[in-house]
């Protein structure tokens, strides 16, 4: 039976949960991911737990933060006043904000707290920080 190795392009599905049994992503309610191994579409590691599985096989996969989304980072947090802010705006906690930086960039940003004088804005991914879970079976190896 074939093992899927690296530059095969195959087909899994998944639960991703957190610490605490969050479910963050699931392949349940729609279509299973496929990717090639070794083309950098999911986590290196994500990649590794797969080579050498067969079509049907399954296993659950702990990757850490660091082989994630990384730590939180300090410096991806913005506190600025509001009245720095564009005149009428009204930033809410969870709400997605794109930010330009001044290289031209833009930052996709979540307005984590807000107050009578500031704004606090995290550039974190979501994830960051977090050790990740798969509940994972290959389907198909291409």
């Amino acid at each position: 039976m074939k093992k899927a190795e690296q530059g095969d392009r195959v087909t899994i599905r998944y639960i991703g949960t957190l610490d605490n049994g969050y479910i963050f992503d699931s392949t349940e309610e729609q279509e299973p991911l496929t990717f090639t191994i070794g083309s950098d579409e999911v986590f290196p590691a994500l990649e590794q737990a797969i080579i050498g599985m067969t079509a049907g096989q399954a296993k659950n996969l702990l990757i850490p933060a660091e082989q994630a989304y990384g730590p939180r980072r300090k410096e991806n947090i913005l506190v600025l006043q509001r009245d720095s802010l564009p005149a009428g705006s009204e930033p809410k906690p969870g709400q997605k904000v794109h930010m330009q930086l001044a290289d031209g960039n833009e930052l996709l940003m979540r307005v984590i707290e807000v107050n009578d004088t500031e704004v606090t804005f995290d550039g974190n991914h979501p994830l960051a920080g977090l050790d990740l879970t798969f509940a994972l079976q290959l389907e198909s190896i291409g």
